[in-house]
Order: C-alpha cells, then sequence, then structure tokens
C-alpha cells in the first residue's frame, strides 16, 4: 500500500515503508545531510518523525470498523545511538495495544549494521465521524 499521498512528511524525509501489516510495520530512513544535526549524525526529530510514520501507519491499518482515522497524541523516544550521514535507519514498529479507542505502537530504530538509534513509544488516538 502507498501511504505516500496521507504522510507527505514520509516523502520529504525519504522514508519508505516496506512492509505494512497489522502486527507489524517496517521501514527505512536513509540518513541524509540536510537530516542532520552537528557531527553529521541524524537529528532526533528526524528520528521521531520516522517512528511516527511508522507508528501512524500501524495505527491505521488497525483501525475498528467505522473509524475515520487516527492521529499521534502522545510519544516518547529513548535515544540510545547515533545514525551518522550515509547509513540507512531500519525501522519496526509492533502493537503494544490495539483498542476502540487508542493504541499503543512500539518502534525499534536500528542502523543497518544493527546498532540501536531509538526505542519510541506512540499513542495513536482512534478518530470517530461526528
Amino acid at each position: 500500500m502507498d501511504f505516500g499521498a496521507m504522510m507527505p512528511l514520509a516523502g520529504t524525509l525519504g522514508v519508505t515503508i516496506h512492509e505494512g501489516t497489522k502486527e507489524r510495520v517496517a521501514g527505512k530512513l536513509p540518513v541524509r545531510a540536510d537530516i542532520c544535526t552537528a557531527g553529521d549524525i541524524v537529528h532526533g526529530g528526524a528520528i521521531m518523525a520516522f517512528a511516527d510514520c511508522l507508528g501512524a501507519v500501524g495505527a491505521f491499518l488497525t483501525l475498528p470498523e467505522g473509524a475515520s482515522g487516527t492521529t499521534t497524541i502522545e510519544s516518547k523516544t529513548n535515544f540510545l545511538g547515533g545514525g551518522p550521514v550515509g547509513s540507512v535507519l531500519i525501522g519496526e514498529a509492533t502493537p503494544v495495544k490495539i483498542g476502540k479507542r487508542v493504541s499503543v505502537w512500539q518502534t525499534h530504530i536500528r542502523t543497518e549494521d544493527g546498532a540501536d538509534v531509538a526505542l519510541v513509544t506512540q499513542t495513536q488516538l482512534v478518530l470517530w465521524p461526528a
């Protein structure tokens, strides 16, 4: 499924999603100089946005029947290591809880060689038509 129209920021960042199911969403983020901070290390905001994109796809895929969408209402990031310019970050989001009103997703982000970069937990609110 192409989520580009739903998430223009993902396209701007260069996020690609190569797996999207109700149990797992996986994607990649190439680390370019324009999304880095001092020392040519990926900016924490780019890491958080990457994780949010993956978790949002998972939340969308698990929406209950009749729901109109989802939005992030809380996100917590543990930064565990750096992602140097030229590397590719790998993200994997899995559900912690899927409910009628909220879903909680945890995203583990690593470099391609397996070094931990971040662990993100986000809560997605289920939106219902008015």
